[in-house]
This record gives structure tokens, C-alpha cells and sequence, in this order.
């Protein structure tokens, strides 16, 4: 599951930096959606990783990780963007 961290990244570290050891890489196969200030509609994302840390999640897509939960039906509702750096998103959980 490492091959789909960044480069320089195991989830070993994603465990180690977030103080979270049951942080896991969650199956890209799932409805990712964005909240849009000043909109009723979602922007929908298309993940290229999913890292749940119990019922939040950062969601990698284009180079940029979204903060967001995960819903029952096991889609992920985000709601802001928390930059390109995994390191600075993983601190802001």
C-alpha cells in the first residue's frame, strides 16, 4: 500500500507523524466529494490517495490533500484543502 504514499513516504510515517497507529490507506474506489463555500453542489474529487485517520480523512488529489470525513456509505465528504505538503496536512488533523 506504500506505492500509492508520495514519494519518501511509508504509512509507518504517516503513523509516526500524525500519533495516529491505526492510520490506514483506504481503497480510492469510493465517492470523494469537496464542499464548495457559497454553493448547494459538491465538486467531486478524484483521489489518487485516501488516508483515514478513524473518521477523518485526507484525501490526496492533484497534488493537493483535502481534509474530510468519512460518511457511513463509505464516501468522503472534504472540506477544505489543506496544500501540497502531506507533512503540513497531516498536522492540521
Amino acid at each position: 500500500m506504500n506505492s500509492q504514499l508520495p514519494a519518501g513516504w511509508t504509512i509507518e510515517r504517516v503513523r509516526a507523524l500524525s500519533g495516529d497507529q491505526t492510520a490506514a490507506p483506504l481503497s480510492v474506489d469510493r465517492l470523494v466529494v469537496v464542499e464548495v463555500a457559497g454553493q448547494d453542489d459538491y465538486e467531486l474529487l478524484r483521489p489518487e490517495v485516501i488516508l483515514a485517520f478513524h473518521e477523518l480523512c485526507l484525501v490526496k488529489d492533484h497534488d493537493e490533500w483535502f481534509m474530510g470525513q468519512l460518511d457511513d456509505d463509505g464516501s468522503v465528504i472534504c472540506w477544505s484543502s489543506y496544500g501540497s505538503d502531506l507533512a503540513e496536512a497531516i498536522r492540521g488533523l
